[in-house]
């Protein structure tokens, strides 16, 4: 999940499209599974919202934020945060992945490069600060101004894939044509724009603010980014939650209620993170009531968590777990022979009834079935361990002898429980012949940076979508010469950034889904195959008895605004 680096790319000039989207925005409150969004002994009703009180909600988080300012993010456990403190001008619809209006009202665009946004009104930050289309247009220069540890790959991660920096960039310009109307310009058509500014990290942040506490000053020393006092102190969006404070030493992160705020108010006064890196010890918290929910339970106690009259809120999965393999890391990986013979060793069927929740499936691509261009001709790669043998030896490598990494401290949506994906591997592979070396680190310990700086041989990461494109999923994994994969090491790499690019641009939405079935059918053949896709899950979160409001996302992207407790 490296930088992009994308060339320029030919359009076709003669387009003349209208792209629109100019539904309304309406903040319609969640509910339970039963409808009753619940109450409290103290609580004021907003407009047609669910009902506020002097409540407080504690979550259960598996980690520490690395940040409050998501766009230098690129985890779960910080957007978990961020997304109850800012907004963006595109928002994702509640329980779903399709984007609505959030603080756009509207967008439109005759040509795919010029795009006008129609704002809401009457919006304010947390500071105070007028919410309009000059701090919509100081917002996108904040992000294309970036010194050079915010260029880096592993600094303004998302940026640098969605819209790259320098004169390769999508982003062009930015006007306010008046006070509710932002006129954004971009380089080339892609079919990710304007969806892309849905993302947590394109949350629109107070002007003002990040003036004065110096957003952009971030620093790299040595390995590790340092954050300016505005990603540490002073985070401001328009969000339902203002932040608080973040008390290190105690684990919790707490949000107060924005009683400013310009939709229906948040339905608890005050929503508190706390932090338990343990799953056990966070099921543990929610059974004695410390905590009143979390997230990715084990598959293994929703059924006991439910018995005890807890909600187990099962997502649709939206995900991709797969085993990655670099051969900057390990030569030995150039060979294609090697790559399918790691695949014919695995199990997947067996893995998956054995390791993952109901509703799991073994993973044919790079991305889930419910992505537009998902290619359902692709069949899985079958399990056969002598043929793995029999690949191994036609390379001359029958003792062939590798590195597998597994993350600790660590549950994500995509892999419940890393030490048991990880031995299930293990077993595959030493069952055909092969010697596998155990290397594990924390996941925010050293695991993310060396897998993605290609020090790592044979790794297991995944992803959950940000959106419903292909692009969100190819191009995070193997756009550019220093992708994770290590692409850079094979003789089509040039091929695999041309198609990804080609596909990206394309303006008609039936020839770009071809085009990314075709790239799909490819990136598996038996001669590229840069990796081993292994499943999709259907992650879970858990709420207590007492919790109404919680509306579980594919994108674990939940709005906590909508939460209430009942006593």
């Amino acid at each position: 999940m490296k930088n992009r680096k994308v060339g320029a790319l030919a359009t076709v000039a003669t387009l003349a499209l209208v792209l629109t989207s100019c539904a309304e925005s309406e903040r319609d409150s969640g509910t339970g599974a039963d409808g009753d969004t619940g109450s409290d002994s103290t609580q004021t009703e907003g407009d047609g919202g669910a009902a506020a009180s002097d409540a407080t909600f504690v979550f259960g988080a598996a980690g520490a934020p690395t940040t409050f300012d998501p766009f230098y993010a690129s985890d779960g456990e910080t957007f978990r945060v961020t997304r109850q403190i800012y907004e963006n001008l595109i928002g994702i619809e509640e329980g779903g992945t399709e984007g609505v209006p959030e603080l756009a009202t509207s967008w439109e665009s005759e040509d795919g490069l010029t795009w006008t946004f129609e704002l809401q009104e009457g919006v304010k930050f947390h500071d105070g600060t007028d919410f309009d289309a000059e701090a919509v247009c100081a917002n996108f220069e904040r992000w294309a101004d970036q010194n050079e540890a915010g260029q880096n790959p592993s600094g303004a991660y998302y940026y640098g894939n969605d819209f790259g920096f320098g004169e390769d960039s999508l982003y062009e310009s930015c006007e306010a044509t008046d006070d509710l109307t932002a006129e954004v310009v971009v380089s080339r058509v892609t079919g990710k724009f304007p969806m892309v500014l849905s993302q947590s990290s394109y949350a629109i942040q107070s002007p003002t603010a990040m003036e004065e506490y110096d957003a952009n000053g971030i620093a790299l020393e040595g390995e590790a980014f340092v954050f300016p006092e505005y990603a540490t102190s002073h985070p401001t969006g328009t969000g339902p939650f203002q932040f608080e404070g973040y008390d290190n030493a105690g684990g919790t992160v707490t949000l107060t209620r924005f009683d400013d705020y310009w939709g229906d108010p948040a339905g608890v006064e005050t929503l508190v993170f706390k932090i338990v890196p343990d799953e056990n010890a966070r099921r543990q918290e929610l059974e004695a009531g410390t905590i009143q929910g979390y997230d990715l339970p084990n598959p293994v106690d929703w059924q006991a968590l439910e018995d005890s009259g807890n909600q187990v809120l099962i997502r649709d999965p939206f995900n991709i777990l797969y085993l990655a393999l670099n051969p900057v890391a390990d030569p030995q990986l150039e060979d294609p022979l090697v790559r399918q013979a790691l695949y014919h060793a695995l199990n997947r069927e067996q893995f998956v009834s054995t390791q993952l929740p109901e509703g799991a499936e073994v993973a044919t691509q790079f991305m889930p079935s419910t992505v537009s261009g998902y290619n359902e001709s692709i069949e899985a790669y079958e399990y056969d361990p002598e043929k793995a043998q029999q690949l191994l030896e036609e390379a001359g490598l029958s003792d062939l002898t590798i590195e597998l990494w597994y993350p600790s401290e660590v549950t994500r949506p995509y892999m419940p429980d890393p030490q048991r994906v990880y031995d299930a591997v293990k077993a595959d592979w030493e069952a055909a012949g092969i010697t596998v070396e155990t290397v594990t680190k924390p996941w925010a310990g050293g695991y993310i940076d060396d897998t993605q700086n290609s020090r790592a041989p044979a790794f297991f990461l995944g992803w959950t979508g940000d959106l419903n494109s292909a692009d969100n999923f190819l191009c995070a994994f193997f756009c550019g010469d220093d992708n994770q994969f290590g692409t850079s090491a094979y003789d089509w790499h040039e091929e695999l950034q041309e198609q990804i690019a080609a596909a990206d641009a394309e303006a008609d939405e039936e020839t770009r889904t071809q085009m990314y079935e075709e790239l799909n059918a490819q990136i598996m053949s038996p001669d590229w195959l840069p990796g081993l896709p292994l499943s999709h899950s259907p992650p879970a979160i858990v709420v207590g008895p007492n919790v109404q409001g919680m509306v579980a996302s594919p994108l674990t992207a939940e709005n906590f605004a909508t939460v209430t407790i009942t006593e």
